[in-house]
C-alpha cells in the first residue's frame, strides 16, 4: 500500500484537482454569481498550474527537458511557491474581500494581503538563491494565516446572520470549511520538512516520515477537492446570490 501510494501519489491528486475544474466548468452556466465563477477558473488555473509543475520529470538527461539540468529552474519550488503558496492565498483573499459583507472585515483582509505581497516579495528578493531551491516556511505559514483569518471572518459573519439558518446550501460554506481544514493540517508540516530537505542521499532520509506525509497531502487533497466537486453539483445559485 505505501509502494502504491508513493507511485500514484501524483496521478490521484491531478485527478481529483481535474475533476473539480472540469465540474466546474460544466456548471458555470449554472452560476449567475460572479465570484463562484471566479473560484471556478481558479480551479482550473490550479490544475493547469499543478500539471505544469511536473515538467520536473523531465528534466533527466535523457529527456527533452534535459538542458534545464544546471539551471535555476531545474526544480519546481520557484514555480510552486509562486502560484500556490502565494498566488491561492491573493486569490482567496481577493474571493473573500468579495463574499464578506462587513466592511471592516474586508479591511482587515485587504490590509493583511498587502502586508503579506510587500513582505514575500522582499524575502524572495533577499533570498533569491534559495528561492529557485527550497520552500520558505515562514511565506507558507504566513500565507496559511491569513486564509485562516478569512475563514473565520466568514464563519463569524455567517453565523450573525440568517443565512445560518440555510448554510449547508452555500458553496461558501464548504469552500471555507475545507480550505481552512487543508491548511489548519498541512501547515505544522513545512517545519518538519526542514530536516529532510538538505538530505540528497536517497538512503538517509527518513521513508517512514516520506509516506506519512503522503498519506497527509493525499488525503487532504481528496477531502478539499472532493469537497469543492461536491458543492459544485449541490449547491443551488439561488442560494448563492442571496
Amino acid at each position: 500500500m505505501d509502494e502504491f501510494i508513493l507511485k500514484n501519489y501524483s496521478l490521484i491528486t491531478r485527478m481529483v484537482e481535474f475533476t473539480a475544474a472540469i465540474t466546474g466548468i460544466f456548471l458555470l452556466r449554472k452560476y449567475k454569481n460572479k465570484e463562484v465563477k471566479h473560484f471556478i477558473y481558479f480551479l482550473v488555473f490550479v490544475a493547469i498550474c499543478d500539471l505544469l509543475s511536473s515538467y520536473t520529470r523531465y528534466v533527466l538527461d535523457d529527456r527533452f527537458l534535459s538542458f534545464l539540468i544546471g539551471t535555476k529552474i531545474e526544480k519546481n519550488h520557484w514555480w510552486a511557491t509562486l502560484f500556490w503558496k502565494i498566488g491561492a492565498i491573493v486569490f482567496y483573499s481577493y474571493y473573500y474581500q468579495n463574499i464578506l459583507i462587513t466592511p471592516l472585515f474586508k479591511k482587515v483582509i485587504k490590509i493583511a494581503i498587502s502586508l503579506f505581497l510587500i513582505f514575500s516579495t522582499f524575502y524572495i528578493i533577499f533570498h533569491w538563491q534559495d528561492f529557485f531551491i527550497r520552500f520558505f516556511p515562514i511565506i507558507s505559514v504566513l500565507g496559511a494565516i491569513i486564509i485562516i483569518l478569512c475563514t473565520i471572518l466568514y464563519f463569524f459573519e455567517l453565523l450573525q446572520s440568517d443565512n445560518i439558518l440555510t448554510f449547508y446550501k452555500s458553496i461558501n460554506f464548504y469552500i471555507s470549511a475545507a480550505i481552512f481544514i487543508w491548511w489548519l493540517i498541512i501547515t505544522p508540516i513545512v517545519f518538519f520538512d526542514q530536516y529532510q530537505a538538505y538530505i540528497y542521499n536517497v538512503y538517509e532520509r527518513d521513508w517512514d516520515y516520506i509516506y506519512l506525509r503522503r498519506y497527509i497531502y493525499l488525503s487532504c487533497n481528496v477531502l478539499m477537492y472532493g469537497t469543492f466537486t461536491f458543492a459544485l453539483i449541490f449547491c443551488r445559485p439561488k442560494t448563492l446570490e442571496s
